[in-house]
């Protein structure tokens, strides 16, 4: 069951958490002049919550596949491209997805657009950053969100992405420690959460 048939909707928490990953990763970056990203409809609580603990789950994903050197090139093409930066996005997208959709997957595209976000305002572009958001969410409501409804919604996704972001357990520094730490708290809020809406029904 989706997560629209809790109350929830897996198109604003999606929505929300592009936002989310992509303002986490520009936290990376010094403080520059580039707009605010456009505020996501209002989220309840829960999904509130949701997206913050997805997001972590995300960035602990996005460090395992941080030192693969032909994502790296794939971002330096975007941003250095001169063809049309949304036909390069597309064509990652559709790279990351030329095997089928899965969870991991979905948080690999999620951490490109965030990387991509970076890559520009170094890039004296922070303009783009914007469009960077739009070109996602599109990807993301065109092609990605009627998968993640027909399996279970965002709620279904914590255990594979639980699975995704502890494969990198045995090689992690002390940080990358705190983190799963952060993202077992994480899971056992989503539990909770997927508990109290179960019982609701």
């Amino acid at each position: 069951m989706a997560c629209e048939g809790n109350g929830m909707s897996d198109a604003r928490i999606g929505e929300a958490l592009i936002k989310e990953v992509i303002e986490e990763e520009l936290k990376e970056v010094p403080s520059e002049d580039f707009p605010p990203l456009t505020p996501q409809a209002d989220l309840k609580d829960q999904e509130q919550k949701l997206v913050i603990q997805l997001a972590k789950m995300i960035c602990i994903i996005g460090d395992k596949v941080q030192g693969d050197q032909e994502l790296k090139d794939v971002i330096d093409g975007i941003a250095c491209s001169s063809r049309s930066n949304v036909d390069s996005f597309k064509e990652v997208a559709d790279q990351v997805f030329q095997y089928g959709i899965s969870w991991e997957r979905i948080a690999v595209l999620f951490y490109v657009a965030g990387k991509l976000a970076v890559k520009m305002v170094k890039a004296h572009l922070p303009q783009s950053v914007r469009e960077i958001l739009r070109w996602t969410v599109d990807f993301f409501r065109n092609n990605l969100l009627g998968w993640i409804r027909e399996h279970g919604g965002w709620i279904n996704s914590f255990s594979e992405l639980a699975v995704a972001s502890m494969q990198n357990v045995s090689s992690m520094s002390c940080r990358s420690y705190s983190l799963v730490l952060i993202f077992v708290a994480g899971l056992a809020l989503g539990s909770v959460i997927t508990l109290k809406l179960t019982k609701r029904l």
